[in-house]
């Protein structure tokens, strides 16, 4: 037995708040898991976790545990890291995470470049509208859209995207061509997960709220019922420059068109950044610039 059994699934465990959760991080067992904090705990005669049917949670010894587990870990994989790209190979496993279809026009191509440069690289890569936790999740790497928050979290700009409003000729033959913000009020809106469009005049930053009968998380859903002539969109332009190009589309306020928002890969703060992630990223940059 080794002192190190016990301490990579306790601290996923606890950052997950979820044995299940935890397993899937590692690629073990739920029961494994659980087992192996268990026979931790056992080793150290004290309980680190409180466990009811739906989560488990610290107790105060886990909490001051985990603390110095999370230490103990990063110095272990940043020393591991260290030894394994001495030969200057990028290799092992790199899981990232991005929104769906931003990951599948773009980040998938660069990333799928990048692993034939390096045959030694295994990659992950879960496409996801939702804002995953990837520290608690396990994950090397993100790419974020935005204005970031986390403060765990190391970013670095990539590039930079832009919302166009727009409609197509059909929906503007029969409601009319809007001439400013205001004007929007009479329009059908097609809207996807935000509740608000962003605007700026001049140096004021204006959020509207559109009013509609189609709302959708998908951004090639909401695309497609703006071309069908359901309303009038906001997206960002990788969704909509196509259909602008070839006149299924007509942009709309382009005066008023809000800021560029930041493409941006984040990752965990970590005192050797691996290789494999700088890399990548530095990839990344290039392709997506």
């Amino acid at each position: 037995m080794s002192r190190w059994d016990g301490i990579d699934e306790f601290v996923a465990t606890a950052e997950a708040e979820s044995f299940s959760q935890a397993a899937r991080r590692l690629g073990l067992s739920t029961s494994g898991v659980s087992r192996e904090v268990a026979r931790l705990e056992e080793r150290l005669q004290t309980r680190l976790l409180y466990r009811t049917t739906r989560r488990v949670s610290l107790t105060d010894a886990g909490r001051a545990f985990l603390a110095r587990c999370r230490d103990l870990i990063h110095d272990r994989d940043e020393a591991l890291a260290a030894v394994g790209e001495e030969d200057g190979e990028v290799k092992g496993l790199l899981r990232m995470t991005c929104s769906s279809a931003y990951g599948e026009r773009y980040v998938a191509p660069a990333v799928n470049a990048f692993m034939l440069l390096h045959p030694k690289l295994s990659v992950y890569l879960e496409l996801d509208d939702a804002v995953r936790d990837i520290v608690s999740e396990g994950f090397d790497l993100a790419i974020r859209f935005g204005r970031l928050t986390d403060s765990r979290l190391i970013a670095k700009r990539l590039a930079s995207r832009t919302r166009r409003l727009c409609a197509s000729p059909d929906y503007l033959a029969r409601a009319g061509t809007p001439a400013t913000i205001a004007d929007l009020e009479t329009h059908a809106g097609v809207l996807g997960a935000a509740d608000t469009w962003p605007f700026r005049e001049g140096e004021r930053e204006i959020a509207f709220k559109p009013q509609g009968r189609f709302r959708c998380n998908s951004g090639q859903a909401v695309l497609d019922a703006a071309l069908q002539g359901l309303g009038i969109c906001q997206l960002p332009n990788f969704y909509v420059d196509p259909a602008i190009a070839a006149g299924r589309l007509v942009p709309l306020l382009e005066d008023a068109t809000p800021a560029d928002e930041g493409v941006w890969a984040v990752y965990p703060h970590l005192r050797l950044l691996p290789a494999k992630v700088r890399l990548l990223v530095e990839h990344l940059e290039r392709g997506l610039g």
